[in-house]
């Protein structure tokens, strides 16, 4: 069975998840709203779940239709081999948007496909289920898709600490992948919080896949092979050696959380992490390497204000410091970085991130 699969990323986040998904060697790749397509079956469901750092979702598109009316759309949902992709003793739920289209009433939607579901399988509806079914009509095409991951891929399985407005994973590797970031080089993060950067950067120095110790969605449907499964997810593949990976902090509290963190991760043993205050960094390293941060923002109005004198000390502390490393600094706000000194090259997209557009700017070897 081949189909569409979609990968889900931030908007913003597109091209540098095609990036990615094209050097893992999946075909047919695609940029599109929100995300990425490529073309496959299930092992290559299983495979992008597994393998691919910035994706937030992977979706198996089964289905794509146009549909003017809710007959319509049942009929052409009964139609569906539910049986080769559900089982019938599995709970499964609806979730349904309707956009520019004839049928309007998402509610309707879900109502008409889970009765549809029902009746072709003889499984149970649960609003709690972890099997999702999703549909969206747009501009009267409806496209079925199976939720493949069930929680969001960022949540790899080692946080259980985290600081405030932490870096989803996802976006981190994304954007240590634009910093041309590979596993071989030094990585610093001097206001690491809970170590997102910093672990990100050693999974991927280790060659560690990110969805190695969770669990997903599809290991729930009928198309799952426990053994081939297992030898997916048991391939071991070659560390970089040499490569350590460092974080500060001024807060101790986020030392020991980040130092936590990375211990569950596996990548203790190539991470530091230490207390410190910006205006006391220095090069944990001689080797030059990618300063990587993710300052406060400033979101509330005064705020910004606030945060001159942090950024400027940033800014003194690399200029002045880290000859030869690049930075790649996190942000909302243009003037804030602008107020760091450093010379930045042209910004990328901005990224919606929890309601924020924010963007990476990002320097040449100082």
């Amino acid at each position: 069975m081949s189909f569409e699969i979609f990968l889900a990323t931030a908007p913003g986040l597109e091209e540098a998840l095609y990036d990615e998904v094209r050097s893992k060697g999946f075909k047919q790749v695609k940029v599109t709203n929100g995300g990425v397509t490529t073309i496959g079956g299930w092992p290559e469901v299983w495979r992008a779940n597994l393998w691919i750092r910035g994706a937030s979702k992977v979706l198996a598109r089964i289905a794509s239709f146009r549909v003017l009316q809710l007959a319509q759309l049942e009929n052409h949902v009964r139609q569906i081999e539910w049986r080769e992709i559900l089982n019938s003793d599995t709970p499964f739920r609806v979730d349904a948007s309707c956009s520019k289209s004839r049928i309007y009433h998402s509610g309707a939607v879900a109502e008409r496909i889970q009765n549809a579901i029902t009746e072709s399988l003889s499984s149970n509806y649960s609003p709690d289920a972890e099997i999702t079914v999703m549909a969206r009509i747009f501009r009267d095409i409806c496209t079925i898709s199976v939720d493949t991951s069930g929680g969001l891929l960022h949540k790899r399985g080692f946080k259980e600490r985290v600081n405030k407005a932490p870096m989803r994973e996802n976006m981190a590797a994304l954007f240590l992948q634009q910093c041309g970031y590979k596993g071989d080089e030094p990585v610093y993060d001097p206001m690491c919080g809970s170590g997102t950067f910093v672990i990100e950067a050693a999974e991927i120095a280790a060659r560690l896949n990110p969805g190695r110790a969770r669990n997903f969605a599809f290991e729930n449907l009928i198309t799952y092979d426990p053994k081939a499964w297992e030898e997916m997810r048991d391939v071991r593949r070659q560390p970089n050696a040499d490569i350590r990976l460092y974080g500060s902090d001024r807060d101790r509290g986020a030392i020991e959380m980040s130092a936590e963190n990375a211990a569950r991760a596996g990548v203790g043993e190539i991470t530091s992490f230490k207390q410190e205050n910006i205006s006391d960094i220095s090069p944990p390293t001689s080797e030059p390497g990618l300063v990587m941060v993710n300052p406060p923002y400033g979101a509330r109005i005064g705020d910004k204000r606030k945060l001159m004198p942090l950024y400027q000390t940033l800014g003194e502390a690399l200029r002045t410091r880290f000859s030869g490393w690049r930075v790649g600094i996190i942000a909302t706000d243009s003037k804030l970085v602008k107020s760091t000194g450093l010379n930045f090259m042209p910004q990328g997209k901005p990224v919606q991130n929890g309601g924020l557009r924010i963007r990476l700017f990002q320097t040449d070897r100082l």
